[in-house]
């Protein structure tokens, strides 16, 4: 092997049009593209942020996204709703904010409001109420209306509206061994 010359096993550079000077900017382009999605599964929108930022003409970031999209390595649809059922299930998400997360990750509101489809009302009661049983496990003893708080603050910042969270936070706080009268 050559000084400077990269072994065949080694990851590609960074820069790609510094490592090959006479690729064309389509080549440069796909290769950005297949890199980021060799890590991640990403949208649409994501893609053309990361091709702008490495200084990608709009025109060929569209010919190299459309053909991605034409053989299926990009799809919106089911990134969205892989998205949606990761961030509800691991993270316990409501509605609200895992419409923000699509969002903010460029996926189109159709899209978006079919992948938040999946998410039902009564899925997303469950899903409340197994966050306020696991946080309060680690509460005992503490006052009630602190209690209260605190699990409001925890569904808030979940994306789950007062109605939703209300009944349910007032339900485990009052059903707790330490708040019953004798």
């Amino acid at each position: 092997m050559e000084p400077g010359e990269r072994p065949e096993w080694a990851p590609p550079p960074d820069d790609t049009a510094a490592a090959v000077p006479d690729a064309d900017a389509e080549s440069v382009a796909r290769a950005i593209a297949l890199r980021q999605l060799s890590m991640a599964p990403r949208s649409r929108s994501q893609l053309e942020k990361k091709l702008r930022q490495r200084g990608c003409e709009d025109d060929v970031a569209a010919r190299v996204l459309d053909r991605l999209t034409e053989v299926g390595l990009i799809d919106d649809e089911a990134y969205a709703q892989m998205l949606v059922r990761s961030k509800q299930s691991d993270k316990g998400l409501a509605r609200r904010a895992l419409a923000h997360e699509l969002r903010k990750q460029g996926i189109d509101q159709e899209i978006a409001d079919e992948a938040l489809g999946q998410v039902g009302a009564g899925a997303e009661r469950v899903r409340a109420e197994q966050l306020v049983a696991k946080k309060l496990r680690s509460m005992r003893g503490l006052a009630p209306d602190v209690q209260t708080r605190r699990l409001a603050g925890l569904l808030a910042r979940k994306g789950y509206s007062g109605e939703v969270a209300w009944p349910i936070i007032r339900d485990a706080v009052d059903g707790l061994p330490e708040h019953l009268r004798d």
